[in-house]
């Protein structure tokens, strides 16, 4: 009779591991507003700077004006033993997303 209970008991633990599904619910991330920008920014930074790697990316903000936007990042690229930080300014039409100017400034820091 004690044999019959261990084997109960251990098909029970058995079933118990193999019906167990974890359920971790995973909040999808939104893409931020300025994903779209930053891409773009670092493919022009990379046309332009084609011997650096860019190895560092942040988005400074943006800028609304009546019917234009300035998306504003600053990237940090190393080109063989020279770092650099380059801001890039994408002013686009707010209502259509057209570009109208791209601009790069080097920096020191």
């Amino acid at each position: 009779m004690q044999k019959k209970f261990v084997i109960l008991g251990t098909f029970l633990v058995f079933l118990t591991v193999l019906l167990y599904v974890p359920t971790n619910a995973y909040a999808q991330q939104e893409m931020p507003a300025y994903a779209k920008w930053g891409k773009l920014a670092v493919k022009e930074a990379q046309v332009k700077f084609s011997e650096a790697k860019i190895i560092d990316f942040l988005h400074e903000g943006s800028e609304v004006h009546e019917d234009s936007t300035i998306e504003k990042f600053k990237l940090w690229l190393k080109q063989s033993d020279k770092e650099f930080g380059l801001h890039v300014r994408i002013k686009y039409v707010t209502n259509t997303n057209k570009v109208v100017n791209i601009e790069f400034q080097e920096t020191a820091s």
